[in-house]
């Protein structure tokens, strides 16, 4: 499957790729070596609320080659809209069922973002798992870096060759990052958010029922109700709002 025939669902803004996890496999594994230097974002509520506020961000989100619909609200929203296919392509469930196939594939992976002991145990939990062969990791300063630390990143990922750049900064940082880096590095960029600690054990992901009931952020916020309070009260409400005003 190419490109130019992965069906898109416009939502607020967001040319959300309307796809399942089979199609987003199978896309991947033909073009591999096509998507060298590009990024696929996973987008969900948040980051398209952020989009429709942002023209910058939104740019971002539609200079990928795929926008994945990880939040199931995109995913129902989609499939309203006539893209009956359409499912929930969760960042996590995306890095599992490729580290699942790298072994017989080749697959070789590079990780960037976190914090050093994150990525620590990360690559223990992986390599135990998965037998995964790790090109590189790397744990950028909490700051911008000079544009010689920058290049010296760059240079390192190359020189690591790895097919999947995982980018693990959080939205909106590791969207601006991959598009800030886009046709620089050789391999193919995912931001996955939360994923690194998924997999390092660092959090549990919601059970599977939570999932498929669109409850999952019930689950994340319950970890983190500090932090994520106040961005579903905001985001999810207005969300709802402008879906029902038909944007």
């Amino acid at each position: 499957m190419q490109e130019k025939t992965i069906p898109k669902c416009k939502i607020l803004g967001v040319e959300v790729a309307a796809v399942n996890m089979g199609i987003v496999l199978c896309f991947i594994k033909r073009n591999l070596k096509k998507l060298q230097g590009k990024y696929i974002c996973v987008s969900n509520v948040h980051t398209t609320i952020m989009s429709y506020d942002s023209w910058e961000y939104q740019k971002i989100q539609n200079g990928a080659v795929l926008a994945l619909p990880d939040g199931k609200p995109l995913s129902i929203v989609c499939r309203k809209r006539g893209f009956k296919e359409t499912a929930r392509v969760t960042g996590p469930d995306l890095m599992k069922e490729i580290f699942e196939c790298s072994k017989e594939n080749g697959y070789t992976h590079y990780f960037y973002g976190s914090t050093l002991e994150t990525l620590v145990s990360l690559e223990k939990e992986l390599k135990l798992k998965y037998d995964l062969f790790i090109a590189g990791m790397y744990s950028p300063p909490f700051r911008k870096l000079t544009k010689e630390e920058d290049q010296r990143v760059i240079d390192n990922i190359n020189l690591a060759h790895a097919d999947f750049i995982w980018v693990g900064l959080g939205a909106p940082k590791q969207e601006q990052w991959m598009y800030e880096h886009r046709n620089l590095v050789n391999g193919l960029m995912i931001g996955v958010g939360a994923g690194f600690d998924y997999f390092a054990g660092n959090i549990k992901r919601a059970p599977m029922w939570m999932q498929k009931c669109s409850l999952e952020w019930v689950y994340r916020l319950w970890q983190e109700p500090r932090r994520l309070f106040k961005r579903y009260l905001i985001t999810n409400t207005k969300f709802l709002w402008l879906i029902a005003r038909g944007k």
